[in-house]
């Protein structure tokens, strides 16, 4: 019997009562078969991207699964490099931040989650954490699915497909940041993610 980790990261301000984290919990679940058993981990993120990360590893240090895959959204995609990159798994990029140092220093100060009003300060040194996690180009493209919607209204896809050159990539017509027709491509993740 074989058994797979699935790390779902959210994206910055979200959480994992997202749409797609959902989405993508319940089809997991019903992948998992006597043969291949399917742990889904979707932590709630911190602000601190350094934290975040220490907190992720090490769950997957103590997990006992035989392989990783990784799926994560805007800054949860930037995460997945990171964690594609140490641990050499697969991986699926949704609209990643690939830079997102750049993308996020203009919001750098007290902030809300989108689904409740908690706020939360995005300090300044946050910034230099997300620069220590920067992966410049990932090693083995076949390890990754990037999905980009050119209708992105926060990102550009454009600047995803060349990093993800060499990548499985799936580039929607429209769509946008939050992929809202996410539930049509999720059997295409799931192709990619099976054992």
């Amino acid at each position: 019997m074989s058994s797979t980790l699935l790390v779902y990261l959210h994206g910055f301000r979200s959480s994992p009562r997202s749409s797609k984290a959902v989405m993508t919990s319940e089809a997991v679940k019903a992948l998992s078969t006597a043969d291949n058993s399917m742990e889904w981990y979707c932590p709630q993120l911190l602000a601190s991207p350094k934290q975040s990360m220490d907190m992720v590893t090490k769950h997957i240090d103590q997990s006992k699964a035989d392989r990783i895959v990784v799926i994560g959204s805007s800054l949860g995609g930037f995460y997945t490099n990171y964690l594609a990159e140490k641990y050499g798994c697969r991986a699926v990029a949704l609209n990643p931040a690939v830079y997102a140092a750049r993308e996020l220093a203009p919001h750098v100060g007290m902030m809300t989650a989108y689904d409740s009003d908690e706020p939360f300060d995005f300090r300044p040194e946050y910034i230099d954490e997300l620069k220590a996690l920067q992966i410049q180009r990932i090693s083995n493209p076949s390890r990754y699915f990037l999905i980009a919607a050119k209708g992105d209204e926060l990102l550009d896809w454009k600047e995803m497909a060349e990093f993800y050159q060499g990548a499985k990539q799936l580039i929607l017509e429209g769509s946008d940041h939050g992929i809202a027709d996410y539930a049509d491509y999720l059997p295409k993740v799931l192709e990619f993610i099976s054992p």
